[in-house]
């Protein structure tokens, strides 16, 4: 019998702003456009790295999201690098930096393509930004769902911390699509590690209610 699983820290980015552990983060009252709101975020949490700016809007989003979700706290303590696993999904995989990338090609008297967009034309790009920045060796997958869809998510995290290798899972979902976005990401622990220390975000089943909820959270 497979050990239950539950969310032990979270965090939501949109348009009205951060939310981090029920703590909000950043309330974006005015909102401009979603280049400025990123800007803002990174430098409102001092974080250095330069190559922040050469990311596409989805891995930009993603890794603010992992940021977020990941400081003040004592995961990497509890686990080894390739123990942690992360599982992404969207409805739109890479699509806003694909129309990006063919406005480079379409135009055959004005051809300009950018290796550096192209990239960026996969998504799990995304999870591979995270990993290099955290150092995350574990197994990962980037899922594409018409929706947000908390069956699959709990299906795919539950096979990867099934493997019996992977103690933790990063999971989520990171949309954007021009100046829609959302970011909703968890870190998912094993049961065991309740008796071992006191996340700051409390505890939730890993259910489909408790990913509904989240999501809802508007």
């Amino acid at each position: 019998m497979n050990e239950p699983l539950y969310i032990t820290q979270w965090s939501i980015i949109r348009k009205e702003g951060v939310i981090r552990n029920e703590k909000v983060e950043l309330n974006n009252e005015i909102f401009t456009n979603f280049a400025t709101f990123l800007k803002s975020l990174y430098k409102k949490e001092e974080i250095s790295y330069p190559k922040f700016y050469k990311m596409d809007n989805l891995s930009k989003l993603g890794f603010l999201g992992a940021e977020m979700l990941l400081k003040e706290n004592s995961f990497f303590d509890r686990y080894k690098k390739e123990e942690i696993g992360i599982v992404i999904m969207n409805s739109s995989s890479s699509l806003d930096t694909d129309l990006a990338y063919f406005e480079t090609i379409k135009d055959k008297t004005n051809y300009f393509p950018s290796p550096s967009v192209f990239v960026y034309t996969l998504p799990n790009i995304l999870i591979g930004e995270i990993c290099i920045r955290h150092k995350i060796n574990g197994e990962n997958a980037f899922l594409v769902s018409e929706s947000f869809d908390p069956e699959l998510m709990i299906r795919s995290v539950s096979l990867v911390m099934g493997t019996g290798h992977a103690q933790a899972c990063l999971c989520g979902w990171v949309e954007v699509l021009g100046e829609n976005f959302e970011s909703l990401l968890f870190l998912i622990e094993k049961e065991k590690n309740r008796m071992e220390y006191q996340p700051s975000g409390g505890y939730s089943p890993f259910n489909n209610e408790s990913l509904i909820q989240f999501y809802q959270n508007k």
